[in-house]
């Protein structure tokens, strides 16, 4: 009997430690309103829409400039990632970055393999040489030319279309410059404020835009293929950016004027 009581005693008192303990309980995660990271890539030699200054790790720009304001529109922390050109396509689909803004044309074969943004600017190409060169005055007179372009842009699709020249690609932008400046090549065919920002920063001293502006391009921010979702965030804040005028403001800095609307 005593034996049973005693078993009894024993069941009752783990019972009453386990109604007790009944668990600890797990410290709750404290809540935090720390923005999400937005991992975006440029190729930051494309001025004045991305690049740096000299002895400068930031970037700077138009393009910079903007992405950091749809950041914070998102109530996202911007990090941006110094890419090839070539490379942003890829690395935004293998998910290495999430979105991408480079000066980057919206095209058709584009649009097959990445979700473009609405185009956040309008743009075209125009050719540039040097300033003692009248030989050259449009895109008829480039025939079996030496030009000068940046590898996989229009300006270098469209060079490839001109009869018998020969068509030099580097990676930079600046690299162009520097090839007709030392008469490395005939012309340069570029996009034109990229063009006009060249000359404004003291290229005009040796070269020159020659002929009409060709083919209007308008730029647009891109994301791995499906990834609407993002690519809608985007969208609206950057149509929230043009209603509040921090759009103007920012276009009004690197171009000098308000974007046409």
């Amino acid at each position: 009997m005593k034996k049973f009581l005693v078993l009894l005693c024993s069941l009752a008192m783990m019972l009453a430690l386990v109604g007790c303990g009944g668990g600890e309980k797990k410290a709750e995660t404290p809540k935090t309103d720390a923005p999400k990271v937005l991992r975006v890539g440029t190729e930051p030699t494309f001025a004045p829409f991305e690049f740096q200054k000299e002895g400068s790790s930031e970037f700077t720009g138009f393009d910079m400039d903007l992405i950091r304001a749809i950041g914070q529109q998102l109530n996202m922390k911007v990090e941006i990632q110094n890419l090839g050109f070539d490379g942003l396509i890829p690395a935004v689909n293998a998910g290495n970055i999430d979105l991408a803004i480079s000066a980057m044309t919206i095209t058709p074969d584009r649009q097959k393999v990445v979700e473009f943004s609405e185009p956040y600017y309008t743009s075209g190409l125009i050719i540039v040489v040097n300033k003692t060169d009248d030989s050259i005055k449009s895109i008829a007179d480039l025939e079996n030319k030496r030009i000068a372009v940046q590898i996989g842009t229009t300006g270098a699709a469209k060079a490839e279309t001109v009869k018998g020249a020969k068509v030099t690609n580097f990676n930079t932008g600046s690299e162009l410059f520097m090839e007709l400046k030392n008469k490395g090549a005939d012309a340069v065919i570029v996009d034109s404020p990229v063009a006009g920002y060249y000359l404004a920063q003291g290229g005009s001293e040796t070269a020159k835009t020659v002929g009409d502006v060709m083919e209007a391009e308008s730029y647009g921010m891109i994301t791995k293929k499906g990834n609407t979702q993002l690519m809608d965030q985007v969208n609206k804040a950057l149509n929230d950016l043009k209603k509040n005028g921090v759009y103007d403001k920012i276009y009004q800095q690197w171009f000098g004027e308000t974007a046409k609307k």
